[in-house]
């Protein structure tokens, strides 16, 4: 199998943290790619006609798209748990993740708008209500001591990787003295060697 990644891509990160968890990622190529708003490449949207990351090429040739169904996609081959098959905390757990996806989403947004639009261009208030987004995501998370304690799954994985991505793109927004909570789970969540290896980084 091929991954197609980018090292500080936090939706990336969490493909490679299931991976290594579920004891597949010798059985996946890393392929990086660099994409950027207003980068053209023509040969990724051949793959990914939204060009976003990460891919999962299958042995098959297939190309399954965004990470959950990437992450699930691995789950299912090996027979992991890191998404319930069933009943009530299946839904529970989709539900945080989409959370998640939606606070990522908006810090990706955030940073595009701070550091990539001509500063002419810029919308503060627009900016403010995607950053309003993830703080309320986080304060969410952080009143929720059950999920940052419980069973290692898809949830914990992608909240680690919006703290992950927090530090990387926004070292100087506070969350660690605003969210003790979340402070103390990202410190444990860094002790596992998969989790440490493959947060977002720039390389």
């Amino acid at each position: 199998m091929k991954l197609t990644f980018s090292s500080a891509s936090p939706f990336a990160s969490k493909v490679r943290i299931a991976a290594i968890e579920l004891g597949l990622i010798d059985k996946i190529e890393l392929v990086p790619v660099s994409l950027g708003p207003g980068q053209a490449n023509e040969d990724y949207s051949r793959i990914s006609p939204l060009k976003k990351l990460p891919v999962l090429i299958t042995n098959d040739g297939d190309a399954i798209l965004d990470s959950y169904v990437i992450v699930d996609y691995l789950n299912d081959l090996a027979g992991g748990n890191l998404i319930p098959g069933y009943g009530p905390r299946r839904w529970k757990v989709k539900t945080n993740h989409s959370l998640i996806n939606g606070i990522l989403d908006s810090m990706v947004l955030c940073r595009y708008e701070k550091l990539t639009r001509p500063p002419e261009l810029k919308w503060q208030a627009w900016y403010d209500d995607h950053w309003h987004r993830v703080w309320s995501g986080m304060a969410l998370f952080e009143n929720q001591p059950e999920i940052l304690t419980g069973p290692f799954d898809i949830t914990q994985i992608g909240l680690a990787c919006v703290l992950g991505y927090a530090d990387l793109r926004f070292s100087d927004c506070g969350w660690r003295k605003a969210y003790p909570r979340l402070a103390a789970f990202h410190e444990r969540m860094l002790e596992r060697p998969s989790v440490k290896m493959s947060m977002p980084a720039l390389t």
